[in-house]
């Protein structure tokens, strides 16, 4: 019944004989009428690939983009759900020509026609994209897109070398983001055609003659945006295989920031355009004279820290040394307070010394009068202390020339019979250091034999007490 409904030339049915009893055909509700032919259709169309133009494009806010397939002939209502048109690697717009994988069916809502869409693909370039996908994961599989073959940019190239046509716009981008970037910067061209059918195997010699002549440190594979037709030669296997062995790190610049080649994913880096490709392979002369003059700055500081630091310790030492006179003095007034002590010391010890020296004298004379039988002993017990006393006084007596002779070392003027001399003022305060004096201020000199008085002319070292002040 169904079949006959969509048959082009529908065959009329022969007029019903008069029955003896009225009967009725079935009736059928639309939703019912409208899923059967949903069934019909899915099931004898099926899945299939149908080209044409988008027009009436739209995105609703779930997600889902609805449009229109047309030709010059017929146009056909189209659904592509969120999770399918997520996958879609390219915008969809008006007049664009597509091919698209869809199930037709029936909207049963409206009873409209559609096709339910799962894939969509550029017209023209299905054929390109899959031998593409193909190329990718058989590389992939081969381990070319490694990360761990991946190698370093150098920090700072002496010289770049660039593989791209001379009469390329990226050329000219490319010099001048360099030029700008890092002007010192050796450039080397390797001319080679970017799109045709000889591209790829100029590309891949011009490779090769960079990493023959090894003459830069970096290079740049380049060309500006285009469809993947114009792109094809940078997924070509001679310059994927010229990519992987070379030597020298490789910076793929091809296409816009959408496009991607083969030679990107094999390249060490993948520049979204070749002006990013030349901003990655040169520093910043700006940043880095910039950095640098941070680090100076830093540098400077830390310098400045030190030497505070170490100005502040000298300080702390200068406060804790004492003038060579001063200490001459209190050494000399320490000498003399010991040589005092020493002589007061022997005084106190000799006097009860000769008193009792008296006393046995007399109580020897008064028994050398009364002759005793132990007057022999008593003699030899005095002259042996009397002996005992000399030398004891001998003694002292040497000690105290040592004491005056270490005095006499010690002694300032004794030192001024070397050449020296010191400075006093008007009041006699020594001068030892020359804030303590004023240009123009009299001065005493003495010397091993004589002084003199001199008036100060200049000042070195520091400055006068009126600056002081």
């Amino acid at each position: 019944m169904i079949d006959d409904l969509f048959a082009p030339n529908p065959t009329p049915r022969p007029a019903a004989r008069p029955a003896a009893a009225p009967t009725r055909d079935p009736v059928l509700t639309v939703a019912v009428l409208v899923a059967q032919a949903r069934l019909a259709v899915e099931r004898s169309l099926g899945l299939a690939w149908v080209s044409g133009e988008i027009s009436g494009f739209s995105r609703a806010a779930s997600g889902h983009c609805y449009f229109n397939l047309k030709d010059a002939q017929a146009q056909v209502r189209c659904v592509l759900y969120r999770m399918r048109a997520q996958q879609v690697d390219f915008a969809l717009r008006d007049g664009l020509h597509v091919e698209v994988r869809a199930t037709p069916t029936i909207y049963e809502a409206r009873g409209e026609f559609q096709l339910s869409v799962d894939v969509v693909r550029l017209a023209g370039i299905g054929a390109l994209y899959e031998r593409f996908a193909q190329q990718k994961a058989r590389l992939e599989a081969a381990g070319w897109f490694a990360a761990e073959r991946k190698r370093a940019l150098p920090a700072y190239p002496r010289a770049v070398g660039i593989v791209t046509s001379p009469q390329a716009a990226a050329l000219r981008d490319i010099l001048a983001t360099l030029a700008r970037r890092w002007p010192a910067l050796r450039i080397v061209l390797y001319p080679a055609s970017v799109q045709g059918t000889a591209a790829a195997a100029e590309i891949a010699r011009a490779i090769g003659t960079a990493n023959e002549r090894g003459e830069v440190d970096v290079l740049i594979v380049a060309r500006g945006g285009g469809s993947i037709e114009d792109l094809w030669a940078f997924n070509e296997e001679p310059v994927a295989r010229a990519v992987f062995t070379s030597r020298l790190p490789i910076v793929s610049g091809v296409g816009h920031e959408t496009d991607f080649t083969i030679c990107d994913f094999i390249a060490d880096v993948r520049a979204p355009t070749p002006t990013a490709a030349a901003v990655l392979v040169v520093p910043d002369r700006v940043a880095l004279a910039q950095r640098v003059a941070s680090v100076a700055r830093a540098l400077d500081a830390a310098a400045r820290r030190r030497l505070e630091s170490a100005e502040q310790q000298l300080d702390r030492a200068l406060r804790g040394l004492v003038h060579p006179a001063a200490r001459v003095a209190a050494q000399a007034a320490r000498v003399a307070d010991l040589a005092h002590r020493l002589a007061r010391a022997l005084r106190a010890g000799h006097a009860p010394r000769v008193s009792r020296v008296g006393t046995a004298r007399l109580r020897l004379g008064r028994e050398l009068r009364a002759p005793l039988p132990g007057a022999a002993r008593f003699e030899r017990l005095a002259q042996a202390l009397e002996r005992s006393m000399r030398e004891r006084m001998a003694l002292a007596a040497r000690r105290m020339a040592t004491l005056a002779r270490n005095l006499g070392h010690l002694d300032p003027e004794a030192v001024l019979t070397r050449g020296y001399a010191y400075v006093t003022t008007g009041p006699g305060a020594v001068v030892s250091d020359v804030r303590q004096v004023a240009v123009g201020e009299r001065v005493a000199l003495t010397f091993a034999r004589g002084g003199a008085s001199a008036r100060v002319e200049a000042i070195h070292g520091g400055g006068n007490r009126d600056d002081d002040a």
